[in-house]
């Protein structure tokens, strides 16, 4: 090619070159900007983990993507757009077809925005002893689509997150005390007074119990065979179970050893002769 011809085409088609070049450089520039929208959103996200906020961890990643992938989408529709692309179009085939895989994928999404309020909300945390329904267990991961819980005895179970969500849930280990209470029967013809003051000795030599609120001896009901006396105290919840094992072991050691009666079933048996 030479000289003549460039300048003849220069002459022909300089508005086109300079529009196409205009084009270019914008869409570079789109490019740049899209790619800096995204670092500064990266920034934000990591100082939301590590700084007062604390937000959850697995939130802020998902919380990410999405806004790294709809900032793609964004800056390639304006691009086509820049280039004379039908865009209103292509939107319109886009949102056809999130509405097809919508509902194809119905359950799935129920799972993904159910998974998403639970790490927003965060009803529950991984290392929390939980209950919903038939499930219990301690969580040991919150997923987008499911919750991993692992039972006392070992065994491991794979929630849907639409099934945590929505329905009564009981955390265990949200609140940073628990009242334990623990009960034991004693015969009729023993003292409560003396019952009671044996399990106020037990609570005044346990440090690991609460002083507030203070602890709570009650008669709970009148049995068949004696009254149930009962120990009410709070305690750290994770010492819960720890304690509340440790005294039942106790408590029975302590009522025998002041000379009380733990009342036992008894029946009675009368013989008739013909």
């Amino acid at each position: 090619m030479n000289l003549d011809t460039i300048v003849h085409l220069w002459e022909n088609y300089s508005q086109h070159i300079l529009g196409f070049g205009r084009r270019i450089i914008i869409a570079v520039l789109i490019i740049i900007g899209g790619r800096i929208v995204v670092r500064l959103i990266d920034r934000l996200t990591g100082k939301a983990v590590i700084g007062k906020i604390r937000a959850d961890e697995t939130f802020v990643s998902v919380l990410r993507m999405v806004i790294h992938y709809g900032v793609i989408i964004i800056c390639l529709i304006m691009i086509l757009d820049l280039f004379g692309v039908n865009t209103t179009g292509l939107i319109a085939i886009l949102g056809a077809a999130g509405v097809a895989v919508g509902f194809a994928l119905k359950d799935t999404l129920g799972n993904i925005a159910a998974g998403i309020i639970i790490l927003f909300l965060r009803p529950f945390r991984a290392g929390d002893y939980i209950e919903c329904g038939s499930t219990a267990g301690t969580v040991k991961e919150i997923g987008l689509f499911a919750t991993n819980l692992e039972t006392p005895d070992g065994i491991y179970i794979s929630a849907p997150n639409s099934c945590l969500w929505g329905v009564s849930l009981i955390n265990y280990s949200r609140n940073p005390k628990r009242r334990l209470s623990i009960s034991v029967t004693i015969s009729y013809s023993d003292s409560i007074d003396s019952a009671f003051q044996v399990l106020s000795n037990i609570v005044s030599q346990e440090p690991r119990f609460l002083a507030d609120p203070p602890a709570q001896f009650i008669v709970q009901s009148f049995g068949e065979t004696g009254m149930n006396i009962t120990l009410r105290a709070w305690v750290a919840s994770d010492m819960y179970w720890t304690i509340y094992w440790e005294y039942m072991k106790k408590v029975k050691e302590k009522i025998q050893e002041a000379g009380l009666t733990i009342a036992l079933p008894r029946r009675e048996i009368h013989m008739a002769k013909e």
